[in-house]
């Protein structure tokens, strides 16, 4: 049995000029029809002549050029027109005729050059028709020739519409995929940031303090484990950043979540820095909200390590049921010496992340020394 859920996808994968054809085929069979014969459009008034074997040749010169409509605009509506100026001079009024006003809307819609030629074109050709109706015994009158002018300028001027309406949902859709983009590169720019300054801080400043363990080879050998595993966990989050660049993967985004504060906080120990962590309420298992608080206290953290090395660190996060609020500071008795420097990249994203989330952002000295950030995330933000 043929499934008729998948016809209008198979429609649509047709050849333009395939689905174009039917509405020429449509206009043939009107047009051929016993009662219908002789209904058409009446441009001049001439009397009605029987239909004889140049009629078939007309009514295919107006309908069947509508299967080209839009991928041969200019090719379809000379055509189109030759044969409504036959049909009209030699009386057959059918009902083809209808196809000019479909092809002056089809051609301003999908013309691209030439529009003003082809306008200049069709209306010197009408003048001419009705200058040869005239001369051929219409009694039309300059009233009906001008009224059935204004109503073929419409047809072109709804197709012009149709055009513009087109152009703009095209540049429309542009915009959006361009944003898009744009956001999808920032947020990926902000991921590698974020990685990569964290486990290279960690990394630095486990290096450095390798150099004065010399004479403690239980303490190195623990020291440069730690690097080493730091630097596999650095690897590994780039090679799935990287996978989420590649056009056909498959891979879901790894985020981390508040949840996951008792690794982080683990990993900043082994690098030197004491870190003590506070946590109120349960974290929720994904989130936009968790993925933020981890950030700021990931990003905190790094910060603490490079400008603060070993002074006494506290984190306290609070899970609400409306609001996650991180706070992260430190003494500022320790020694910056082991740093890698920033560029203030950091804390500014953080901001901007907090601030798409709707909440607030804080980062500044404290009057007694240190350094403190907070951050208020509503919860159950969107990431």
């Amino acid at each position: 049995m043929i499934d008729l859920r998948h016809i209008p996808d198979r429609w649509r994968r047709l050849d333009v000029t395939v689905r174009d054809l039917p509405l020429g085929l449509a206009l043939i069979v009107a047009a051929v029809t016993p009662g219908l014969r002789g209904k058409g459009t009446q441009l001049g008034d001439l009397p009605d002549r029987p239909w004889d074997a140049l009629t078939a040749l007309v009514v295919a010169l107006e309908c069947l050029p509508l299967a080209v409509r839009r991928r041969r605009p200019l090719l379809c509506l000379p055509l189109v027109s030759a044969g409504f100026a036959l049909d009209q001079l030699r009386g057959y009024h059918t009902t083809a005729g209808a196809a000019l006003p479909i092809a002056l809307v089809s051609t301003a819609a999908h013309l691209e050059r030439y529009r003003r030629t082809t306008m200049v074109a069709a209306s010197v050709a009408y003048l001419l028709l009705a200058v040869a109706l005239d001369r051929t015994g219409s009694s039309e009158g300059l009233a009906g020739f001008v009224t059935f002018y204004v109503l073929l300028a419409i047809s072109w001027g709804i197709g012009s519409w149709l055009r513009t309406t087109r152009i703009a949902e095209a540049e429309r859709r542009r915009h959006i995929a361009e944003a898009t983009r744009t956001a999808e590169r920032t947020r990926i720019a902000r991921e590698l940031h974020d990685v990569v300054t964290h486990h290279v801080t960690a990394m630095v400043v486990q290096a450095e303090a390798a150099r004065y363990l010399t004479a403690a080879p239980e303490r190195l050998d623990e020291t440069l484990t730690a690097v080493t595993d730091t630097g596999r966990r650095a690897i590994a989050d780039l090679r799935h950043l990287l996978d989420l660049l590649k056009p056909d993967h498959d891979a879901e985004p790894r985020t981390p979540s508040a949840g996951d504060l008792g690794e982080l906080v683990e990993q900043i120990r082994r690098a030197g820095q004491p870190v003590e962590l506070t946590e109120e309420g349960s974290a929720r298992s994904s989130g936009g909200a968790e993925v933020a608080a981890y950030r700021v206290v990931q990003e905190a953290l790094t910060n603490a390590l490079k400008y603060a090395h070993g002074s006494h660190t506290e984190v306290r996060v609070r899970h609400g049921a409306r609001e996650i609020t991180v706070e992260v500071s430190n003494d500022g008795s320790g020694s910056d010496a082991a740093s890698p420097g920033g560029s203030g990249r950091g804390l500014a994203g953080l901001r901007e992340r907090i601030d798409l989330l709707g909440g607030e952002f804080t980062a500044a000295e404290r009057p007694g020394g240190g350094f403190v950030v907070r951050a208020t995330i509503p919860a159950g933000s969107a990431a």
